[in-house]
C-alpha cells in the first residue's frame, strides 16, 4: 500500500516560542512543517523569524550573531534583516546582489508565547491568532515548559481530546476509576471542536487528593473540558464540586492548563503546555503555577511521551492514519472531530493554490 504524503496546514498560527525563548541577542533555531527557521529579537525587542539559510554559500544563519536589527550570516558576514533583505556585503565594492535575501515569516507576540505564520504573508491576519486570555502575563501567572516529541503533531492533539486514558496510563498520578461512568459531549462552533467530560462521584489518586489538600476518600463530580482550535491548539479547564450538584460546573473551582502543539517535521512536534493562576492570588498564586507545571511535567514525560512516540514507531514514518484504518471507540469522537475539521481545511486550502497555479 503507498501511503499518502501527509500534509500541513499553512495559512494559519502556529507557536513558536515561549515568549521568554527568544532573548534579545541571541538566534534561537527551529524547525516548523519541515522549514528550518531562525528566531531573533531586533534593536526595539520585536521578534523576528528567517529562513535559516543564508542564500550565498547555504550556511545556517543561527551559527551566526545578531547585529542591531539584523542577523550576520557565520560565513561571510553578510547581514539580513528583520524583513529579509540584505543590508551589508563586506566584500569588494559593498554591492547587494538583487538575490541576496531570505524568506522572512510574520511573527506576533501574544498570550506568553510567539506566534508564527507559515503560509502567504498577505493572508497573516492577526484577528486569526487563536484567543487564549488566560495565558495574558499582566492578567495571570503563567507557569510553562516545553518538550519535543518523536511523533506526528495529530496523535499528539488525539491524546488530550480523549482524556479516558488518564486511568490508564496514568493511573497512579492524573488519573483514577470512573471512565466508564463518564458523561462525555463533543460539541463544534465554527471549526472550534470541544470534548466535554465529566466524571461523577469520583474520587481522585491519592497524589493529587495530596497536592489539592482534600481529604483522603473524599468523593468529586470531575470535569474536564478541552477546547481545540486548529490546527493543534488546546486549552483544557479541570474543575471538581461536591458529588450531588445539579449543576457541578456551575459551582464547583476550574484550574487552566494549555497544550499547544506544532509539527516539526511528518513525525516530530514541538509542544508547549502550561498552566495559569490570576495574578489576584498573589504569591501563593505565582508558587501554585511553578509547582504544578513541575509536577506535570512528570507524567507527561515518562508516560505521554513514550507511548506516542510507541504509536508513531509502530504506524511508520509516511503513515496516513486513515490509510491505516483504525478500529474507533466512542471515545475517540473529539478526536475524530477534529482530524476531520482539520482535513477539510487542509483540503480546502491545496485546493485554492491548485485554481491559482
Amino acid at each position: 500500500m503507498q501511503n499518502k504524503k501527509i500534509g500541513y496546514l499553512r495559512n494559519c498560527w502556529y507557536v513558536a516560542a515561549w515568549d521568554e525563548e527568544v532573548k534579545p541577542g541571541e538566534l534561537l533555531p527551529r524547525t516548523f512543517l519541515g522549514e528550518a527557521v531562525v528566531l531573533f529579537r531586533d534593536s526595539s525587542g520585536r521578534a523576528k523569524a528567517l529562513a535559516d539559510r543564508c542564500p550565498h554559500r547555504f550556511a545556517p544563519l543561527h551559527k551566526g550573531q545578531v547585529h542591531g536589527d539584523t542577523v550576520q550570516c557565520p560565513y561571510h558576514g553578510l547581514r539580513f534583516d528583520g524583513s529579509g533583505r540584505c543590508t551589508l556585503n563586506p566584500h569588494g565594492n559593498g554591492t547587494i546582489p538583487k538575490a541576496a535575501k531570505v524568506s522572512a515569516y510574520p511573527v506576533v507576540e501574544r498570550y506568553s508565547l510567539l506566534w508564527i505564520w507559515m503560509g502567504d504573508e498577505d493572508r497573516a491576519d492577526e484577528g486569526l491568532i487563536p484567543r487564549f486570555e488566560r495565558m495574558a502575563p499582566d492578567e495571570w501567572f503563567v507557569g510553562k515548559d516545553y518538550l519535543h516529541v518523536l511523533s506526528h503533531y495529530q496523535l499528539d492533539v488525539d491524546n488530550i481530546m480523549d482524556l479516558s486514558h488518564i486511568d490508564y496510563l496514568h493511573a497512579g498520578t492524573l488519573g483514577s476509576p470512573g471512565s466508564e461512568s463518564a458523561e462525555t459531549d463533543v460539541q463544534q462552533e465554527g471549526n472550534t471542536v470541544y470534548s466535554l467530560r465529566l466524571v461523577r462521584n469520583e474520587r481522585l489518586s491519592p497524589e493529587l487528593e495530596k497536592r489539592n489538600g482534600v481529604e483522603p476518600g473524599s468523593r468529586f463530580d470531575r470535569w474536564l473540558d478541552v477546547r481545540w482550535e486548529p490546527p493543534g491548539v488546546m486549552e483544557l479547564i479541570v474543575g471538581r464540586a461536591p458529588t450531588g450538584s445539579p449543576e457541578p460546573r456551575n459551582v464547583g473551582n476550574s484550574m487552566y492548563f494549555f497544550h499547544l502543539f506544532t509539527p516539526e517535521t511528518e513525525t516530530t512536534t514541538h509542544y508547549w503546555f502550561a498552566v495559569s493562576k490570576h495574578r489576584s492570588g498573589g504569591e501563593a498564586a505565582k508558587d501554585t503555577v511553578i509547582a504544578d507545571i513541575q509536577f506535570l511535567k512528570k507524567p507527561f514525560e515518562t508516560e505521554d511521551l513514550p507511548m506516542l512516540e510507541a504509536q508513531q514507531r509502530t504506524m511508520g514514518s509516511g503513515a496516513d492514519f486513515w490509510e491505516l484504518k483504525p478500529v474507533l471507540l466512542s471515545v475517540d469522537g473529539p478526536g475524530v472531530r477534529a482530524r476531520r475539521v482539520l482535513d477539510a481545511l487542509i483540503k480546502a486550502e491545496q485546493m485554492a493554490a491548485e485554481v491559482g497555479q
